[in-house]
Parts: C-alpha cells; sequence; structure tokens
C-alpha cells in the first residue's frame, strides 16, 4: 500500500510574500506624504486622512504589482476612492455638528508658503470653499487644479469618464473662482494682520486690530460642543471687534500666544496655563481680513503640536 503523502509547504511562498509586502511598503511609503495631501485636502479633516490611508495601505498591501503601471497614479487612485466615502460620511456627521465646522489645522513647515499654490490649496480659507462643493466636484478640483492629473487618470479614480470630469472640473472651477479670496495677499500683509490679532490676546488693545479688519469681516469659531465657542458667525468690523474686547479668550488665565505656520501661512497657537487652547488662521484679502477662524475643538487640535508634513 502505498503511503500517502501531503504535498509540502513551497518554502518560496514566505518569502515571496514578505518580498511583495516589503515592494509595497516602499511604494507607499515614498508617496504617503502625496497621499495624506490629497486626502486632507478632501476632507479638511486630519484625522479621517489619516484613516483613509490606513484604508488605502490595506487595499494596496493586496494589489499585484506586476500589474501596476505606475504606482503615484494607481495610489491616488485608491486614496481618492477612499476619500470619496469618507466624504460623504463626514457630511452626515457635519449635520449634527454643533456649531461652525471648521477644518482640522496644522502646523507646517515654513517651506510649504515657497509653494504658493499649494500653500493657498491647504489654507482655511481654502478648504472653506472646497466644504461648498459637492464631493464628487471636491475630489475633480483637487485632483486637476492642485495636483495636475489629466482628465483620464481622474476618471479612473471617481469613476466617470473623462468628458464627464471635464464638465465636473470646469464647473467647480467657476464656482470656487467666485468664492476664494480675492486680490493678492503677501506673507507679510497675513503676518501683520496675525500680529495685530496677537497683541489684541495678549494686552486686549484693539486699536492696531481695527486697522486690519475688513468692514464685512466674518469670525467663526469651532468648539464641537466640547469648548465654549460661537455657536453662529459673528459679521462686521464692530461685532468683531466686540467679541474681542469682552474675551474671545479666556483672560482670567495664564495665556501665552505663538505665531507659527498653520496650513501653509502664518497663524497663532494659543495655549492657556500651558496647555494648547486653540488655533487662530485668517484670510486676508487686499491687505484687510476678512474673516477669522478659531478652532477649540480638543479632538482637532492634534495635528498643531508637531509639524505635519505636505506636498504635492
Amino acid at each position: 500500500m502505498t503511503e500517502r503523502r501531503e504535498p509540502s509547504p513551497d518554502p518560496a511562498e514566505p518569502l515571496d510574500r514578505a518580498d511583495h509586502v516589503d515592494s509595497a511598503t516602499q511604494a507607499f511609503v515614498a508617496h504617503r506624504n502625496l497621499l495624506f495631501t490629497v486626502a486632507y485636502e478632501m476632507l479638511g479633516s486630519a484625522a479621517d486622512a489619516e484613516d483613509v490611508l490606513q484604508e488605502t495601505w490595506l487595499r494596496w498591501v493586496d494589489v499585484d504589482l506586476g500589474t501596476v503601471r505606475e504606482e503615484r497614479a494607481y495610489l491616488v487612485r485608491i486614496v481618492t476612492r477612499q476619500a470619496l466615502d469618507r466624504l460623504r460620511a463626514l457630511g452626515r456627521r457635519k449635520e449634527s455638528y454643533v456649531g461652525p465646522w471648521l477644518p482640522e489645522p496644522l502646523l507646517t513647515a515654513p517651506d510649504v508658503a515657497e509653494d504658493v499654490e499649494l500653500a493657498e490649496s491647504v489654507s482655511m480659507a481654502m478648504l472653506l470653499v472646497l466644504e461648498t462643493l459637492q464631493p464628487t466636484e471636491r475630489a475633480v478640483f483637487v485632483l486637476r487644479e492642485v495636483f495636475d492629473l489629466d482628465y483620464d487618470e481622474i476618471a479612473e479614480a471617481v469613476g466617470k469618464s473623462p468628458n464627464a470630469v471635464r464638465q465636473i472640473a470646469y464647473r467647480a472651477r467657476a464656482h470656487v473662482a467666485a468664492r476664494r479670496p480675492r486680490g493678492l495677499t503677501s506673507p507679510a500683509e497675513t503676518r501683520a494682520a496675525l500680529q495685530a490679532f496677537q497683541r489684541a490676546v495678549e494686552t486686549g488693545e484693539l486699536q492696531s486690530l481695527l486697522d486690519v479688519l475688513a468692514p464685512d469681516v466674518v469670525a467663526l469659531s469651532d468648539g464641537g460642543g466640547v469648548r465654549h465657542a460661537l455657536l453662529r458667525p459673528v459679521v462686521g468690523i464692530d461685532n468683531v471687534a466686540r467679541l474681542l474686547a469682552v474675551g474671545w479668550w479666556k483672560r482670567d488665565a495664564e495665556r501665552s500666544v505663538e505665531l507659527v505656520q498653520i496650513n501653509g501661512g502664518p497663524g497663532l497657537l494659543v495655549r492657556v496655563d500651558g496647555k494648547i487652547d486653540g488655533v487662530v488662521a485668517v484670510r486676508v484679502e487686499n491687505g484687510y481680513v476678512t474673516g477669522a477662524y478659531h478652532v477649540r475643538n480638543p479632538e482637532k487640535l492634534s495635528h498643531v503640536e508637531r509639524e505635519t508634513t505636505v506636498t504635492r
């Protein structure tokens, strides 16, 4: 009677899998900062962008790399699809959000400001403009206008035909152009506006701040229902000045204000009793502050403790 033997495992299989994972990891790491930036610009949330990267990795590691012609394009396609799914879910969460919803601020390196287009695309002001787009419009705008992908690549990422993507890109571009900050503003003008805010916070002296506020300035703050914040926008120079005069920040606590790089431009990092209490970013047009954004929600402040790399 012939003894039946089970086939012995191929010792090359574990090694092949290990090689595959190693190659996939190298490609993912090489493009990770780009993928994070794509996801963040689509979502306005660093925490959700990190989750999308994790989901992208889980899908990427199971891809047959031998069938991939261009790794960057393939990874961008995966991250876009995951971000679109997350963006639709995020929209439902925002419907029950307490008070105004503001993007999650990032502490960025000074050299981000040197890439003017990248700096504008991740600015708080631009992210708020992108919030007014539909999910697919936002994805198409980000991939085309910021990352300069061709229409065929974008079509594969969003599941539309190239012709449909061209039409969506045209609508999104017109929509954003009508709402984006108008008038050229230098980093020096933005920094001067922030320094006026800084003096107002530290000393209560408002005159220098009044000199840089636009008549129709809008102030928004985001506490997420956890921290004290405005439940609705405050509009107009007098109302915003009054808001700062009565104390947008705690006046009975040890407070420090640091000028830092937030989302590619100057911003303020506010600490109360030594702990990070919030971030202030501004929208500056023609030398005047037209928007002031104060983020206090603790869940949105984890990415201002250390620099986050954004790139394209």
